[in-house]
């Protein structure tokens, strides 16, 4: 497997950071987009084993990881949508492979939706078209004025890490989980009151969205035991996405790429594998584990 490298790249008035791999040069390349908490770090891995065959590449949303916003910045999935696409247009990448997880899901779904030619296929994680869900329970709390501020506060490394795995059928790496208690610094913990506050509708009628995606290529993977974003969501999907190729896995829970990264990425290679032989246009194979 290849190693991810680090670049940093000038994005307006943001200096930000993106693990790269595979061809610099390709116009095509598969973007990671992570969520909350989380970073590029979050796909290193799978950034290394995707670029070994393309271009593959994630980016530290501006106040996550180490890419710090400038002033003024808004944090609205509309304004990191737009900070997603000066990117990759920085990058030279004009059609992307989306891989998007938890909240890094409005964001790319946005953006895809507003630039439809320039997606080559989607690929869910623990995310969707979700119409008619409302807010787990710690974005509510994080919604919710002077609350939010106290719980952002009291979040010390133990309590960090009792949230994040408590409800974690296999827990999660302890590197990983050190990693964002690490990043997650108060900067981070502000962009995401912030970012919470200003998304009011989580479940808002994604017609629009579900269409300029219906003739994409879709891969849907998610954890059976997710807390925040339940199961029966992933088979949903087949009614936003035809022919959808969907895989619940049965022992993880919010982030599969952590608790089994090697089914994740089998399923990520054959699903990029089978665009290769049939190309954008090429039906999927529904399936459902």
């Amino acid at each position: 497997m290849s190693r991810a490298r680090e670049l940093r790249v000038r994005v307006g008035a943001i200096d930000a950071r993106v693990l790269v791999c595979g061809p610099d040069d390709a116009g095509e390349a598969v973007v990671f987009v992570h969520g909350n908490p989380g970073s590029a770090d979050d796909f290193a891995e799978l950034i290394g084993a995707v670029g070994e065959r393309m271009r593959a590449l994630a980016l530290d949303l501006p106040d996550f990881g180490k890419t710090a916003a400038g002033p003024g910045f808004e944090h609205s999935v509309e304004a990191y949508a737009e900070f997603l696409s000066a990117t990759l247009d920085e990058l030279g990448v004009e059609r992307a492979h989306l891989v998007i997880h938890d909240f890094g899901g409005p964001v790319g779904l946005f953006w895809g939706a507003a630039h439809p030619e320039r997606v080559s296929s989607l690929t869910l994680i623990d995310v969707g078209v979700m119409p008619g869900y409302r807010w787990h329970w710690m974005a509510r709390v994080w919604r919710t004025p002077v609350l939010g501020e106290l719980v952002q506060m009291a979040a010390t490394r133990a309590a960090f890490a009792a949230a994040l795995t408590r409800r974690e059928p296999k827990g999660l790496p302890p590197a990983a989980v050190a990693r964002m208690y690490a990043q997650y610094d108060r900067r981070t913990r502000r962009a995401v009151l912030r970012l919470y506050r200003a998304f009011d509708d989580p479940g808002q009628d994604a017609s629009e969205i579900a269409a300029a995606f219906a003739a994409k290529p879709v891969l849907v993977v998610w954890g059976e035991h997710d807390v925040y974003l339940p199961s029966h969501w992933a088979r949903r999907q087949a009614e936003f996405f035809p022919g959808a190729e969907i895989h619940v896995l049965p022992a993880s829970g919010h982030w599969p790429f952590l608790d089994a990264p090697e089914a994740v990425a089998r399923l990520l290679h054959r699903f990029l594998d089978e665009r290769a032989r049939v190309g954008d246009a090429g039906p999927t194979v529904a399936s459902l584990s």
